[in-house]
């Protein structure tokens, strides 16, 4: 806190974090006393952003969530990543940001997607289903819509996992088993269990959608849900980069691309005639 004067008269209210000469506090709790060694990262987070304290059941559901995200792989996130420390290895910073800003609505952003779709339909609800052969019925008159007004269902199929992702009967046990079981999981199943009736064909439920359907089940604001996937794939990013230092590839994948350019006439894509001059 600065030692200048204060104006009683201008203040920014925050419930987060404050400090003094000589104590941090957070969420009304001393950082160092109250938090630091008995609270979780998984458990502060969750209270800060809702300002509630969670169950542990909800503390396991939502690492399981974040642990689904954390890393893939070579995915572009991780790519643009590796690449951009190679660029400037003095800024793990950049590199860090370089793979967050990656992701969006191919990469990461389903689990917004999912979450707020399902939300939509569960608030537009009359009376919310109690059996699964309700939210079957539920779920037909989703698919049948989407079809109708051709749009796609956010999280239906994989492009990697064709049978099985293997993250959705493992975050549908964990969340019966935290009692974190609730409609937005209830209606994304019932979808993956009508959709052939009007695909012809089956696609897997997307882990990254269940997750957005456990995340809206576990309260957690729908505005927010692709920051959760991008705080998850923060830290399968420092992993990335940790590799990086260990076992470099960007110098590879940025020279494989260099030594395989091929210029194109620009003239041969020209598109139209412009104003005719």
């Amino acid at each position: 806190m600065s030692s200048e004067a204060v104006d009683p008269e201008i203040s920014f209210p925050t419930s987060l974090g404050m400090s003094t000469s000589s104590t941090i506090s957070l969420l009304g709790e001393d950082l160092a006393t109250d938090l630091m060694g008995q609270v979780g990262l998984t458990e502060l987070v969750y209270r800060m952003v809702t300002l509630r304290t969670p169950t542990p059941g909800q503390i396991r559901m939502l690492d399981a969530c974040l642990l689904a995200l954390a890393d893939h792989g070579f995915t572009p996130t991780a790519i643009a990543a590796r690449l951009t420390y190679l660029s400037a290895p003095d800024s793990v910073q950049g590199a860090m940001a370089a793979g967050l800003l990656g992701g969006g609505s191919r990469f990461l952003g389903v689990t917004e997607d999912c979450g707020q779709f399902l939300h939509a339909t569960i608030e537009g609800l009359q009376e919310v289903a109690t059996t699964a052969q309700e939210w079957d019925e539920v779920a037909r008159e989703v698919v049948a819509t989407a079809r109708a007004e051709r749009r796609i269902i956010p999280g239906l199929g994989h492009p990697v996992h064709k049978e099985l992702d293997p993250r959705t009967p493992a975050l549908v046990r964990i969340a019966h088993e935290t009692d974190s079981y609730g409609p937005h999981l209830a209606l994304f199943e019932a979808i993956g269990r009508v959709h052939p009736e009007f695909l012809g064909r089956t696609l897997v439920l997307n882990g990254a959608g269940v997750v957005g359907a456990a995340l809206a089940d576990l309260g957690l604001p729908m505005k927010l849900l692709r920051g959760f996937a991008l705080f998850a794939r923060a830290g399968g990013l420092l992993g990335q980069l940790a590799e990086e230092m260990r076992m470099p590839v960007a110098r590879d994948a940025y020279m494989f691309v260099e030594t395989h350019a091929r210029f194109v006439d620009p003239n041969t894509l020209a598109q139209g005639g412009g104003d005719g001059d």
